[in-house]
């Protein structure tokens, strides 16, 4: 589809994301019966007959199927089983893998359930000790396929009834994570505040996001070597257009222009948000300050842990060699061939040190903005 989308004009977007990446509706009904049955299966009866007491608080979906942003025929789907057997995040590391062991056995079960009509295909984990247990969902009338992965996670937020996770969750999950040496490896715990994060934004938002994502897929057929990880190109997406626009309505083409614009300039981007967690904990603000002095960096908003955007800038250059030459195709092209305008969003911002007086200070300019900072090198 890479011929299609590039020799689509600016206008042509829109209809571009409505007959080509939107998920089809009828499927994603039988997709999501089918998650509320296996939803309800892995909190109330799949730990039945365990060796040992095993209690699940919650089960939560996650990835692009949960947050609202799949694409047709390309949506994966993260089912966290929150167990109250972890008491902490070593315990998750420790322990999973006899949880997805057990899993295992009793999901095979389910298959012959008559009131699933989709057909459920479980994978045998690759590793001796993995973080996830893969199955597939398919409909035998359709050709559509929904992967998903099933996740044992330490229940550290226990049942969200509050805005911002108690200063406290951070500081445990810092000090584990640094003396472990797995910083980012818990993001599974903090499911609910990603999904939260995504999926109340405007649907404009989400077809733009869809419209990276398939730009993004596109690029890593074609290279077929190791990019950035496509969340943070979803995260960018977001922090364009709180930046450039905030509106539920925007021209796609200027969305879809300044996040391709914002990859070429990859070596500066240092972007964070404070909707979960911020600077007014003196241990948390020393941990973020020291987040924050590498490039690129973007952080999860959900785990501070998290820089999606770091390790490999080799992988950055590569998909920045690609938007540099998209920027050149129709899809960014007016009526009369002139360029499309870009969103002003700055490429350099306030410094890490300035960052508690403005996270204090800041008012969203518009119903849909978060307290969002791009910071930039001293």
């Amino acid at each position: 589809m890479e011929q299609g989308l590039s020799n689509i004009p600016a206008r042509g977007l829109d209809k571009f994301i409505e007959d080509n990446l939107l998920p089809d509706t009828s499927f994603c009904d039988k997709v999501n019966a089918a998650i509320d049955i296996i939803c309800e299966f892995l909190k109330e009866r799949c730990f039945r007959d365990a060796a040992h007491p095993v209690r699940v608080s919650k089960v939560v979906k996650g990835g692009s199927s949960g947050k609202g942003t799949g694409l047709q025929g390309r949506s994966d789907t993260d089912l966290v089983v929150f167990l109250t057997n972890f008491t902490s995040f070593e315990d998750q590391l420790s322990r999973r893998g006899e949880f997805i062991q057990e899993i295992k056995k009793q999901l095979r079960t389910i298959h012959g359930e008559r009131h699933i009509c989709m057909k459920v295909k479980v994978q045998s984990p690759r590793w001796p000790k993995p973080k996830a247990l893969s199955f597939k969902l398919s409909s035998p009338k359709q050709q559509h396929k929904v992967k998903f992965d099933v996740l044992p996670a330490y229940d550290v937020l226990g049942q969200l009834n509050y805005i911002k996770p108690d200063p406290q969750i951070y500081i445990d999950l810092i000090s584990e994570c640094t003396s472990l040496g797995k910083e980012g490896k818990f993001s599974t715990c903090f499911t609910e505040l990603q999904r939260n994060f995504l999926k109340q934004r405007p649907p404009k938002l989400k077809s733009l996001i869809r419209l990276v994502k398939h730009w993004y897929q596109l690029c890593k057929e074609k290279l077929r070597k190791p990019l950035p990880p496509q969340y943070a190109l979803v995260l960018l997406t977001v922090y364009a257009w709180e930046r450039g626009s905030g509106a539920p309505e925007f021209k796609t083409a200027q969305g879809f222009q300044t996040v391709l614009e914002l990859v070429t300039n990859y070596r500066q981007l240092r972007i964070y948000w404070t909707e979960y967690y911020d600077f007014q904990h003196q241990y948390i603000s020393d941990y973020l300050h020291r987040q924050l002095r590498s490039r690129p960096v973007i952080l999860d908003p959900a785990d501070p842990t998290g820089n999606v955007a770091g390790g490999k800038p080799e992988a950055w250059q590569r998909l920045a060699g690609e938007a540099t030459a998209w920027l050149d195709y129709p899809c960014f092209k007016n009526r009369d061939g002139s360029r499309v305008r870009s969103w002003d969003v700055p490429a350099e911002a306030e410094k890490p040190q300035e960052c508690v007086l403005a996270a204090q200070q800041h008012q969203p300019r518009k119903l849909w903005s978060r307290d969002v900072l791009f910071c930039c090198r001293p």
